[in-house]
């Protein structure tokens, strides 16, 4: 998981979803539907203000009460009486139901230990013996979240559903895995999630593998992702988070099987959890069902304590190297800068809040001064560090650049600290104060989590105090804190003092330099050869064959899978508990002036939520790579009438926000493209006249000729997408596919795929060369799409703030012009816009893989089914897990199938093999022909597609999803033809889905994948038949 929150980290953060420091079991890579809501429990009839406590507490001590009005929820704490086991309960009418067990799990060393065992004791339990119930669970719940974090001081094992018997379902499946795993009797486990020795034959090269092993050695190919774990260790190197808790891949082998059990037995103890619930479930079950885990437990002290680290006298220095490339643009440095801020645990309430808007002032909008000084300064291609991290028990700052020459990293350090120096002296304008509270106050009472379950993020936060033996309840108020330092800063300069002392005069400071090294990437590969080559060389002939024999049998056990007989122990739905009727969604469609109009009467908390599409097919072609750069330049100059710093904090001091962006679809059953400009913002009823004033001035009004600006944008954009092919190498794979068989898929990959990295690579020389004809190219862009013609409004309120927001909505599409300047009217052909089909190598310095394979199922005469859904989603949790992940060693595998455009793709992530994961691939037609499925199995894959149709969405997602379906032609006479095939689907299905995947075998199927130079060399050598392309990224 990643963070997602609206401003920040900490206390004035509204929304938290996983975060920057986790390492996650992660599910498959299916992606959730973009529907209706769930099946429900009744709602709480008893009003949270009104709420007591059970009278029967099973084994528990109530240790305290309290009404949180910001949710509007009950909370209790509990003790468990016999195991000291603590449970925070909240209760609320929220319909989407959390729980999660966490662990304090400190490590001693970079041997991955957590991590490892994070993954394992979801591979069986005592009430659930099958290989692996958390896959069970994906393919047969209807969560809304079902994962397992590892952080630097703890292990997290989160679930979610709006569905009370599959909540319950999922609640005793977490908790038997994290009590009682099969993983501390079968080495086996271990050797799978950690890491063995593989060797297929005597004579065959010996290999490290296993899951976490090669997930670590993706973490660790990232250069952003080296340079994050020098800095903790750096900050911290006393204490647990001077090592990886989720493992280095150069010591994972060290590991042995005894000591993973001892570190399972001495943290995994009821004594050393501490346990929460949220949602509209009844109270008392959640104790009983706990106390049927706890009660066979005995109290134990167990010090888990995190070790505070003592404050340098002095500040500190650290040089260390990434694996580069061999381009000249990839030899580029990192600079960062970080502060250790506490020398004794996390901040006060209110301290913390006061912190959270300081980093807000500092970095929180491209106008904060320390940022704006830092991306500006032509020093370096993007931002590193992003400020606040408190998330662990001391917290941090950290900022720098990347993308720097060696030779300016001085420069770099003296603009750090000359700007932080001058806002010291100078302080913050009220404008930027203004805006900075409007931003954070409005994020807070939004509440808005997005897909990440709110009771999740409430957990979340309530474990930056309550892990370290802190008040729990505190940082989820904020009314109070709020206030007070809302009126401390009307009479006192809050942040100027708290700048100096925890910056300017803070010895406990670490500057790390990264540099590139073109070497290294070989000599950790020689040095793992090395060693498996010494391993091997002092083995008996015996010895080897028994290593042959230990990687065959694990193998045998991973490809067998468990009888039907052992999966009917896993608890699933009936399908009678699905509702048969789709959900739909408050859609009214109408038309002002030229504009089509969509409104949504949702309860929004009197929030405005609105979309305003123009037509991209306006934009001429050979301009459309330029696009996502035209989008931020637009909010990066200032207007005619505005600087960009006032520009950007009238719009925080008014508004929730609001974007620019592109978006491209097929639409099933047409050669029409779905594409247009998205202007997505929110605001409150009151202020919807501020937006859409804004959002005028930007779209009319904005400069495009501020060729400094422009300049860092695209080195920030080219710096993003390397990291992208490095760390998301699957997406790229996926993009040019789907260029090769689309136009939506060709202008998709134009956009934001490797094509728009090799366009930005050419621009950034141009911007020096021709940046007068760059500015008329921009201003060519505004005047072709910035038009009412075709134009599409998406409004999400509910009626009463609907009404009130429609004057300014009327004002706004009446200032753009009837139709663009030069605006192309050639139709984008099908044809033409496709990128040549063939068989690619992207080549990055990575020590691992991402492989993609695919081809268009409705071109080869396959027609959309319902049943193809729970084919795909069933294929990514048996046969892809299995021979990719679980026996092939990568991280994640699985397929996606596109139904507007009928494109089937497999990908996978972090993988070790290539040409091996082709044949799993190619594998998949003779895995559903021989396939039998009972009829527990079948249901089990129907209920949880239902789960990704039914996914739990907010007010603004659900009028965003109506707007979807609108443009791509999905009406809810054909989405209910869908469900009923889904519900309807039988193993017939499956084995008629096979026949049409005959196509991704066929020689018309493509290739794409993300990989080492080394291993597209040894592929286009062992399969000259695939007639490869090599493309050199890095």
């Amino acid at each position: 998981p990643r963070p997602a929150a609206a401003v920040n980290r900490g206390a004035a953060a509204a929304a938290v979803a996983g975060s920057r420091n986790a390492s996650s079991r992660s599910s498959v890579g299916a992606r959730r539907g973009v529907q209706a809501q769930a099946v429900v429990s009744p709602p709480n009839s008893v009003s949270p203000t009104t709420m007591k406590a059970p009278a029967n507490l099973h084994g528990f001590e109530l240790t305290r009460e309290e009404y949180i009005a910001e949710y509007d929820a009950k909370v209790f704490m509990f003790t468990h009486v016999k195991t000291g086991a603590e449970v925070m309960s909240l209760s609320n009418d929220d319909e989407n139901k959390c729980f999660g067990v966490t662990f304090r799990t400190p490590p001693e060393n970079s041997y991955g230990i957590p991590h490892i065992l994070e993954h394992s004791v979801l591979c069986g339990s005592r009430k659930y013996p099958i290989k692996e119930p958390f896959v069970e669970l994906i393919k047969g719940s209807l969560n809304t979240f079902l994962n397992a974090m590892t952080y630097p001081d703890k292990t997290t094992y989160p679930v979610a559903s709006c569905n009370l018997q599959d909540f319950r379902n999922l609640v005793d499946v977490y908790l038997d895995a994290v009590f009682h795993p099969k993983c501390m009797t079968n080495e086996n486990t271990f050797l799978q999630e950690g890491w063995h020795y593989e060797l297929d034959a005597p004579d065959a090269e010996m290999t490290f593998k296993g899951v976490v092993f090669n997930e670590m050695k993706g973490v660790y190919s990232s250069p952003d992702s080296v340079l994050a774990r020098e800095c903790q260790q750096a900050l911290f190197p006393d204490t647990t988070y001077g090592v990886d808790s989720g493992g280095d891949p150069r010591v994972i082998p060290e590991l042995g099987f005894q000591e993973f059990k001892d570190f399972h037995g001495k943290f995994y103890h009821p004594s050393n959890s501490r346990m929460f619930f949220y949602g509209d479930d009844d109270v008392e079950e959640r104790l009983k069902v706990l106390d049927g885990f706890l009660g066979e437990f005995e109290r134990k002290q167990v010090d888990s304590s995190i070790a505070a680290q003592p404050f340098f006298t002095e500040p500190k220095r650290v040089v260390a190297s990434y694996a580069s490339g061999e381009g000249e643009e990839s030899q580029k440095s990192f600079v960062q800068v970080n502060w250790l801020l506490t020398d004794n645990g996390p901040f006060d309430a209110e301290t913390a809040l006061a912190v959270g808007f300081l980093d807000n002032l500092l970095l929180g909008s491209p106008a904060a001064p320390l940022r704006m000084a830092l991306e500006e300064s032509g020093l370096g291609e993007a931002m590193v560090g992003y400020g606040l991290e408190d998330e662990m028990f001391q917290p941090t700052f950290a900022i720098g650049l990347k993308g720097v020459e060696k030779k300016d990293i001085p420069a770099v350090e003296k603009l750090i600290f000359d700007t932080i120096e001058q806002i010291a002296t100078d302080g913050f304008t009220q404008a930027a104060i203004d805006s900075s509270v409007n931003t954070i106050e409005f994020s807070m009472r939004e509440n808005n989590t997005g897909r990440f379950p709110r009771g999740l993020s409430l957990m979340l936060r309530s474990l930056s105090t309550w892990l370290y033996e802190m008040d729990p309840i505190e940082p989820l108020r904020y009314e109070q804190p709020l206030a007070h330092l809302k009126q401390r800063m009307a009479t006192e300069d809050v942040f100027r003092p708290l700048l100096k002392r925890l910056l300017l005069d803070n010895q406990h400071r670490v500057i790390v330099e990264l540099h590139p090294d073109k070497a290294l990437g070989k000599k950790e590969e020689d040095d793992e050869k090395a060693r498996i080559s010494a391993f091997r060389a002092s083995l008996s002939a015996a010895q080897v064959e028994k290593v042959v024999e230990d990687t065959e049998e694990l193998k045998r056990l991973q490809e067998t899978p468990d009888s039907p007989e052992m999966l009917a122990c896993v608890p699933t739905l009936a399908i009678a508990d699905i509702p048969r009727a789709v959900k739909t969604i408050p859609s009214d469609l109408s038309s002002l002036g030229a504009t089509t109009l969509l409104t949504h009467d949702l309860f929004t908390n009197d929030i405005l939520y609105a979309e305003h599409l123009l037509d991209l097919h306006a934009v001429p072609m050979e301009l459309m790579p330029l696009v996502p750069l035209w989008c931020r330049a637009m909010q990066r100059m200032g207007t005619a009438k505005k600087s960009f710093v006032d520009f950007d904090q009238s719009m925080g001091a008014t508004t929730g926000g609001f974007g620019l962006s592109p978006f491209a679809s097929s639409i099933r059953g047409s050669d029409d493209v779905a594409a247009y400009l998205v202007l997505r913002g929110k605001s409150t009823a009151g202020q919807a006249g501020q937006l859409h004033e804004l959002m005028a001035e930007m779209m009319l009004e904005a400069k495009l000729d501020d060729r400094e600006v422009f300049k860092q944008l695209v080195l920030e954009s080219r710096s993003g997408a390397e990291s992208g092919v490095q760390s998301g190498g699957h997406s790229v794979a996926a993009g040019r596919l789907g260029a090769m068989d689309s136009a939506a898929g060709y202008v998709n990959e134009l956009m934001g795929g490797l094509a728009q990295l090799e366009y930005l690579k050419v621009l950034a020389k141009r911007v020096e060369t021709d940046w007068d004809g760059v500015v008329v190219d921009l201003e060519r862009i505004r005047s072709a799409v910035v038009a009412r013609a075709n134009s599409v409004t998406n409004l999400t309120a509910d009626a009463k703030t609907m009404d009130a927001s429609m004057t300014a909505v009327n004002s706004f599409l009446s200032a753009l012009p009837a139709v663009g300047a030069g605006a192309a009217t050639a139709p984008w052909s099908p044809s033409e816009l496709v990128l040549p089909p063939r068989n690619e190598l992207i080549t990055v310095p990575t020590q691992v893989n991402y492989v993609g394979k695919g081809a268009n199922l409705y071109k080869a005469g396959y027609e959309l089914h319902g049943s193809s859904y729970v084919v795909n989603k069933m294929l990514s949790t048996t046969w892809l897990w299995d021979r990719v992940r679980v026996s092939g060693g990568a991280y994640g595998g699985f397929s996606d199938f596109e139904s507007h455009s009928g494109y089937f793709t497999y990908l996978s992530y972090r993988d070790p093999n290539l040409l091996k994961t082709l044949g799993n691939y190619d594998g998949t037609v003779d895995y559903l022909a021989g396939l039998t499925l009972g009829p527990d199995e079948l249901t089990k894959a129907i209920i949880g597609t239902m789960g990704d149709l039914d996914s739990y969405q907010l007010p603004d997602s659900k009028g965003y999803t109506s707007l979807m379906r609108h443009l791509l032609k999905v009406t809810d006479v054909e989405r209910q033809q869908r469900r009923e095939e889904v519900l309807g689907t039988t193993l017939k299905d499956f084995k008629a889905f096979g026949e049409a995947l005959e196509a991704t075998r066929a020689p018309t199927a493509n290739v794409c994948a993300v990989v080492s130079p080394e291993a597209a060399a040894a592929a286009v050598k062992e399969r000259p038949d695939l007639n490869f392309t090599v493309i050199n990224v890095m």
